[in-house]
């Protein structure tokens, strides 16, 4: 049975911190859950390749793309990475790309909205550092359970 975070908010209101309301569903999973890493960078997209291509063992990427809207940080092929390497799901501060294919990957993935460009190959970002979006600070180690409904983070898995 799949979590809903309208459940969670039900019985764990106190512990949960939600998300504000900004995101889109681009990946074929719509609902998804898992331990949080992160990745904070600005249209450029190195650092989260390189963690992409890491096993993802049910985690979820959390990517402070700082809201930019004039490129992609994540698109098809990236996107096929993280499921073939078992990443349960991908929220993106920013935008991404190949929005139909990514649409046909069983994989979670929200983001603000597409964008045709391709970001930047400059080495830059950050792994693993706290991230602050979408009103909450988010750390990696913490849990991530999104669907149609919403984002919510908690400190430990709440199922």
């Amino acid at each position: 049975m799949a979590i809903k975070t309208t459940d969670l908010c039900d019985e764990h209101a106190e512990q949960l911190r939600i998300l504000s309301p900004i995101f889109g569903d681009y990946g074929g999973r719509h609902g998804f859950a898992g331990i949080i890493e992160t990745v904070k960078t600005f249209e450029d997209n190195t650092r989260v390749r390189e963690v992409l291509e890491t096993p993802g063992d049910g985690r979820v990427l959390v990517v402070d793309g700082a809201g930019s809207l004039r490129c992609a940080l994540v698109g098809d092929q990236l996107a096929a990475k993280a499921r073939d390497n078992g990443w349960t799901g991908l929220l993106v501060y920013g935008c991404v790309r190949d929005a139909a294919d990514l649409a046909d990957l069983d994989i979670g993935i929200k983001a603000l909205n597409t964008h045709p460009r391709r970001s930047e190959k400059n080495n830059v970002g950050e792994v693993g550092g706290a991230v602050t979006l979408a009103g909450a600070t988010i750390k990696p180690g913490e849990w991530l359970c999104a669907d149609r409904d919403g984002i919510v983070i908690a400190v430990e898995a709440l199922v």
